[in-house]
């Protein structure tokens, strides 16, 4: 047989997960078709050179939001895939919210979103379906059932405002909602931020004043997460609804989170890299309105029990609520105002959301893996298998088996470098990580057997290797479920100084 690609010297994960073999990954009909110490006499149209560095299955970032169609003065389909592979990110999954004239809350507006995007895809790419509080009090969650038969992975309601085509759930309208996706199978992720606590202290912060960076973490304060958090688990137990947080930011989450699945409930979660790396104090004071998220970055002590939560399971994987907004006049569209910057805008007015999909590999491998936060194996589920068993595209994506699509993501794991903004293809190049030192990074990623990026020597900006619409829709695959275990293991494996230094003082509070 002659195969269409060959990748040679690739160091890949064994079967225990902690261990590497280096071997040559053979690829037929865009699938991985197997695996060969020796490749002597094999014939193949092309090959690849991994160098012997690190071999992933295709890494997902399973929360985007790329603005795409409506608001491409923030982002474009095109803009946001180029990130990905750049990234090593081989599928994403696009969020309902962002699109205009019409949010994706029923399948006519699905295949308009689809259609409109395909065409620009660099990777691969699922989609949320939605609902809103609109669809409860107009009688149409129909839609729901509608959606989930034509292959959206999950669906997505906001407790807090979101953009004006997509409104808030109520608490009521929550659980009306958590009843009708629960009979789908599917899971509801939730934006978890208890809308009253934060429009009540938010007003009071502005009354008094307040205008530094800082005001907006500490006015949607760590307890508007944690009581919402808790009321979707007590939903999910009621109703047997999936009940998964999206962007969680907060330790408390994490140990929530725990708590209910030792519990057996049918809870999961995600965290974004940056409240992995960042703290308000710090960040909002650089940064300002160039770090203004929602839910906002906590503290130092936030970020040591979210990666406790990521290494025990408590937190399920990771992605990276991506969603930029513009930060310059006359970029390509005078009559869109500057949206995080203009003049007399405060951090309360400019627009919450920031980039990431680029740096988000590079930032677990850095100061997840080569910082012993996470072995080998928990860093291929938390970049690739968790969000593709969770979303049903597993084993066609997040698997290095045979017959599962040829998506890999090769990295140096000793190549020490430095975030640049500039060095990127966001379209609105800003971010709160730029000038942050990583060690390790991606330097080629392969989509269904072809390459489509590589890192260009001596250049400041890697080289997408495919045309616009490459990238193709994937569908759900089938309903799965991650196991709800809180594993023990993890914290023998993630390296005894973390261990010892960090990670023990809190241990009693999240394992059994």
């Amino acid at each position: 047989m002659k195969y269409d690609l060959i990748v040679k010297n690739a160091r890949i994960p064994m079967m225990n997960g902690n261990d590497t073999l280096l071997t040559n990954i053979l690829v037929k009909d865009e699938k991985i078709a197997g695996f060969l110490v020796d490749v002597d006499g094999i014939e193949a149209e092309n090959f690849i050179d991994a160098e012997g560095n690190l071999v992933l299955p295709g890494c997902i970032d399973s929360h985007t939001h790329y603005m795409d169609p409506g608001f491409t003065h923030r982002e474009t389909f095109l803009t946001g895939t180029s990130q990905a592979a750049a990234g090593g990110v081989t599928t994403i999954i696009d969020m309902p919210c962002c699109s205009s004239p019409r949010s994706v809350r029923c399948v006519s507006s699905l295949n308009e979103k689809i259609d409109a995007v395909s065409p620009q895809a660099i990777v691969d790419f699922a989609m949320w379906g939605g609902a809103t509080g609109e669809d409860v009090r107009e009688g149409n969650l129909h839609n729901i059932k509608e959606q989930a038969d034509a292959g959206v992975v999950a669906f997505k309601v906001y407790m807090t405002p979101s953009v004006p085509t997509y409104n808030r759930v109520t608490d009521p309208e929550m659980h009306e909602v958590f009843k009708v996706v629960a009979e789908t199978g599917l899971a509801v992720g939730v934006h978890a931020e208890n809308f009253a606590m934060c429009d009540y202290y938010v007003n009071k912060y502005k009354n008094e004043g307040r205008l530094d960076g800082p005001a907006w973490s500490e006015a949607r304060l760590e307890l508007a997460e944690k009581a919402a958090i808790q009321l979707g688990i007590a939903f999910s137990e009621e109703t047997e609804a999936r009940y998964h947080v999206v962007h969680m930011s907060t330790g408390v989450g994490a140990r929530l989170i725990g708590e209910a699945k030792k519990r057996g409930l049918k809870v999961t979660s995600e965290v974004c890299p940056h409240y992995l790396v960042l703290n308000a104090p710090e960040a909002m004071t650089e940064y300002g309105a160039m770090a203004k998220i929602a839910p906002p970055l906590r503290t130092k002590q936030d970020n040591i029990e979210l990666w406790e939560g990521l290494a025990n399971g408590s937190v399920d994987f990771v992605a990276t609520d991506h969603a930029p907004y513009k930060i310059e006049e006359n970029k390509d569209n005078d009559e869109v105002p500057v949206e995080k910057d203009a003049p007399g805008m405060n951090i309360w007015t400019a627009f919450p959301g920031i980039p990431g999909t680029e740096t988000m590999v590079n930032i677990l491998v850095s100061e997840g893996y080569n910082k012993g936060r996470l072995n080998l194996e928990r860093l291929v589920e938390v970049l690739s298998k968790n969000a593709a068993i969770h979303y049903g595209l597993f084993p066609k994506k997040g698997a290095m088996s045979i017959g599962s699509d040829a998506d890999l993501t090769i990295i140096d794991p000793k190549k020490e470098w430095s975030i640049h903004k500039d060095a990127s293809f966001m379209k609105n190049k800003y971010t709160p990580l730029h000038g942050m030192k990583l060690t390790g990074k991606v330097v080629k990623t392969v989509l269904r057997g072809t390459l489509v990026y590589e890192e260009a020597a001596h250049e400041i900006q890697g080289k997408i290797m495919v045309k616009p619409g490459f990238g193709r829709y994937v569908k759900r695959q089938s309903v799965q479920e991650l196991d709800r275990k809180i594993k023990f293991d993890n914290y023998r494996a993630i390296g005894s100084d973390f261990f010892n230094n960090v990670h023990k003082k809190n241990i009693n509070n999240v394992i059994e």
